[in-house]
């Protein structure tokens, strides 16, 4: 017996030490997409009807996350996914698109991403890997503030929010230039190109040239951000498809959702901005048909792109070792350029509006309201407001340690993913001397079925005055005009993600206890109370008039200038010459 006990003591001495000296599991490579403006519904493997095959594959091979949270506008999204804290802490209080003049400058409204936080660029590249970012940046337009600056080797960025696709042109109604930065200088585009592949060849050239290092690749996208705008041949591939207006459409996406197991089949709040498709005149409705197939060629032509980067990344073998998350910034995008006459007009200044040039180059199309609330079935809202069409949004993960073919239906934010990579990965999520720690949770058990906060855990959320306080399957929300009536209304997101019924007097002790935890997150994180009579969509267009106006309005005035010293001059020249 005591030989025995001697030689099961040797063998698992052998096998201790075989294990210790086997080599290690390689450092994954790590693909992150940050999809532009992309609602709840719209990826083929959430319920849509729109043709994604290539990020299908790889959704159903991972886990999709069914109530994943980010912030409802693109840049305190992006401070949030790439860094781990709260965009307030991160200095993207508020976007420098949607800022009130009264709160440039105050703590936590720098409108850029401060140097208090650590980005998963710095985090990747201190751990060996080689750090890339490909896209739209919106962190940041000072070459102290470029992904060549926040831990990134090589980028290729937009610092602004959009531009168009198809050339080296700014979004004319809030930019005058498009500034696209290669590393720490200006970059040479193409004369032509389209967004989603320019980006793709990008990052498939920087991911050659790891030359065997374990690579971090950002990938933002500019699809769908407005201007929509796709190849011709993915636009006509969609005729026919939309013609059943935004109604036939919301309705047919949220029996998608729940066909997916995504969401229950729960009743949906009826639009305010969804007018009824069958009221409007003939030449609307082939507007609006027009410009929803735009933006569903584009979401065709960039999951084909995307299909070349995974195509790539097998052919190269790196592919079974590489951990691909997706994910949108917001909701859809739900602004109407020509909503009023102002912009109208400065929509038809500047572009060309015609309903078959919709989508094409030198257009500047957007989807407007009523099918960005069909885009986001069956969730309310859209992109800017604090309703789960602006805040719930397509997410997967796929790759080595995520299991396969999973749906993770319990409440996920943007914070959580930065923990999560660096978890994945096999890196600390510590932080240095003078930086904010990552508020977010390692959502690793999560992707495996088990929770990873408590009941009793809030996440509290704001933007331009649009607030949330979300607890286990609570949420405590309100959204100023014109996204909601300014009071706070508390839903069962879970079993109610359409967010039809207020539970706030059937449940008065929750809503007060939640109300009081949000004003307690709120001052914890110097959120400030937005200005009376304060609204996103009007601050945006008064923001682009400050920035515009003048420098639009120079030459002209120069010319009058010039014009004006003729007249006088030529007045004071007839007298002399009669004298």
């Amino acid at each position: 017996m005591n030989i025995r006990r001697r030689l099961l003591a040797l063998s698992a001495a052998l096998m201790a030490g075989s294990a210790l000296g086997a080599p290690a599991a390689p450092r994954p490579n790590i693909v992150l997409i940050i999809a532009d403006d992309w609602g709840y519904s719209d990826p083929g493997s959430f319920g849509s009807e729109q043709q994604t095959p290539n990020l299908d594959a790889v959704a159903r091979s991972g886990v999709r996350l069914a109530n994943f949270h980010v912030a409802a506008s693109c840049s305190p999204t992006r401070a949030m996914l790439l860094t781990g804290v709260d965009n307030h802490r991160a200095g993207l209080g508020n976007m420098p698109e949607t800022i009130p003049p009264a709160h440039r400058g105050r703590p936590g409204y720098d409108a850029v991403l401060n140097n208090r936080v650590i980005t998963l660029g710095d985090r990747f590249r201190a751990g060996g890997w080689r750090t890339i970012y490909i896209g739209k940046w919106h962190l940041g337009h000072a070459p102290h503030g470029l992904p060549a600056q926040r831990g990134f080797d090589h980028s290729l960025a937009l610092t602004q929010s959009g531009a168009d696709n198809f050339a080296n042109k700014p979004n004319l109604l809030l930019y005058d230039r498009a500034d696209w930065w290669q590393d720490d200088r200006p970059a040479r585009l193409p004369a032509r190109f389209f967004s989603s592949d320019l980006l793709v060849d990008q990052a498939v050239r920087q991911v050659d040239a790891a030359r065997g290092q374990p690579f971090f690749l950002t990938l933002g996208l500019l699809a769908n951000h407005i201007p929509v705008q796709a190849p011709d041949a993915d636009i006509a591939a969609q005729a026919g498809r939309y013609a059943g207006g935004w109604g036939e459409l919301r309705a047919a996406r949220a029996v998608g959702t729940a066909r997916a197991g995504l969401l229950p089949a729960v009743p949906m709040v009826t639009m305010r901005d969804s007018p009824d498709w069958s009221t409007l005149p003939a030449d609307e409705r082939a507007r609006r048909t027009r410009a929803m197939q735009a933006y569903a060629a584009m979401t065709a032509a960039t999951d084909r792109a995307l299909g070349r980067l995974i195509s790539h990344l097998k052919a190269r073998g790196l592919w079974d070792n590489t951990i691909f998350v997706f994910v949108s910034d917001n909701g859809p995008e739900g602004l109407d350029p020509l909503r009023s006459r102002f912009q109208r007009f400065n929509t038809e200044l500047n572009y060309d509006t015609a309903i078959d040039q919709q989508g094409r180059p030198g257009s500047f199309t957007a989807v407007g309201p009523a099918w960005a609330s069909a885009l986001a079935a069956p969730l309310r809202g859209y992109k800017f407001s604090g309703w789960e069409g602006g805040l719930r949004v397509p997410m997967f993960i796929a790759g080595p340690g995520v299991p396969r073919g999973g749906i993770a239906r319990d409440f996920a934010h943007a914070t959580d993913l930065a923990p999560t990579l660096l978890a994945l990965a096999g890196l600390p999520a510590t932080t240095r001397a003078g930086a904010l720690p990552i508020e977010g949770r390692d959502l690793s058990p999560l992707l495996a079925g088990r929770p990873v906060r408590g009941k009793d855990e809030a996440v509290g959320y704001e933007l331009s005055g649009n607030a949330a306080l979300f607890m286990g399957h609570w949420k405590l929300v309100k959204n100023l005009p014109p996204y909601g009536d300014g009071r706070w209304h508390l839903f069962d997101i879970m079993a109610d993600p359409g967010e039809t019924d207020d539970r706030a007097s059937a449940e008065p002790a929750r809503f007060a206890d939640m109300q009081a935890r949000y004003a307690r997150w709120a001052a914890d994180h110097g959120v400030l109370a937005m200005p009376p009579g304060y609204a996103a969509p009007d601050q945006i267009q008064s923001n682009a008039l400050r920035d515009l106006l003048p420098k639009r309005l120079a030459p002209l005035v120069g010319a009058l200038i010039v014009l004006m010293a003729g007249v006088l001059t030529g007045r004071r020249w007839k007298p002399r010459r009669r004298a």
